[in-house]
């Protein structure tokens, strides 16, 4: 038994009559018989009583006209949905996206792209970077903004952005005037950091192991702009990213690290083995046309 069947089937039901409900579909009264026989031996019952001028629907048939008409109209609902995923002028985009962006990059270029395409949509999941990982791996995403750079194996990737690595200390603090810093300085304050499992807490650490010693942790958060209010709080010190904070009025003060080479890398990164929607391969393309970004 086809869907096919279950269409066929509810003009049947709806007619009572072979011969009007097959010039109603445009067939053979022996292509409707067949299909009809095909559901009864699905459900293992009659759905029909013959009767001399007709058919008339039994109740087995009134539960599968039920059945049909909702099933024909999930299958028509499923339909549409696929066409608006296939059209790159009003598709959905499937995007995970760091916490750290959300205030910068993402909404840059979000702001752009929808001046080339209005109608295109966003499903949006904002999540640290082993959950875009994990949504990218299962199709719950299509595309993330992530760093560091996932598996070149199983990921794509486009660099979007190279951010220098930053001391943030509180107003007042003595080292605020200075224009560099070494991080060794920091050694013995107490650091807001990230909670374990957080690509960029791993970044922070090997900074620290770097100069010398362990952050000590006042506390741990879950995105970077709690990071920076608690420092502008006085809670403590931190390493953060230029520019991951836009308009946070916390106060902390941002100092460039001496001696660091690092650059914190944000990316744009892609399942290599499944295929984008046209949406999404349209804002795949359109990203990859814009200029890295240096902070």
């Amino acid at each position: 038994m086809h869907v096919g069947d279950l269409r066929w089937f509810a003009v049947l039901a709806e007619t009572e009559h072979l011969t009007e409900a097959a010039a109603a579909l445009g067939t053979s009264q022996p292509n409707l018989s067949r299909s009809l026989r095909r559901v009864e031996s699905a459900f293992g019952v009659q759905l029909f009583e013959r009767e001399h001028r007709g058919m008339r629907l039994n109740p087995y048939g009134r539960v599968v006209l039920e059945a049909a008409r909702t099933g024909s109209a999930a299958v028509d609902s499923a339909r549409q949905r696929i066409e608006a995923l296939l059209d790159p002028e009003s598709g959905t985009v499937r995007l995970g996206f760091l916490h750290s962006v959300a205030t910068s990059l993402l909404p840059d270029l979000l702001k752009a792209f929808r001046e080339e395409a209005p109608a295109v949509r966003f499903a949006l999941r904002q999540e640290p970077a082993h959950d875009i990982v994990e949504d990218l791996e299962s199709g719950e995403a299509e595309i993330g903004i992530i760093g560091p750079r996932p598996d070149p194996e199983v990921f794509g990737w486009h660099l979007l952005e190279q951010q220098r690595m930053c001391l943030h200390v509180p107003p007042g603090h003595p080292l605020a005037s200075r224009r560099r810093v070494e991080l060794a300085a920091a050694a013995d304050e107490s650091f807001v950091g990230l909670r374990p499992g957080f690509g960029f807490r791993r970044i922070s650490e090997e900074l620290c192991r770097a100069a010398g010693f362990t952050p000590r942790l006042a506390f741990e958060a879950t995105d970077l702009a709690t990071i920076d209010s608690l420092v502008g709080a006085g809670l403590g010190v931190a390493v953060l990213p230029s520019g991951a904070v836009r308009g946070n009025d916390s106060g902390a003060v941002s100092i460039p690290l001496a001696g660091v080479r690092a650059r914190r890398e944000i990316g744009l990164a892609w399942r290599l083995r499944a295929q984008l929607t046209p949406a999404a391969e349209r804002f795949r393309t359109f990203v990859r046309s814009q200029p890295v970004r240096s902070s």
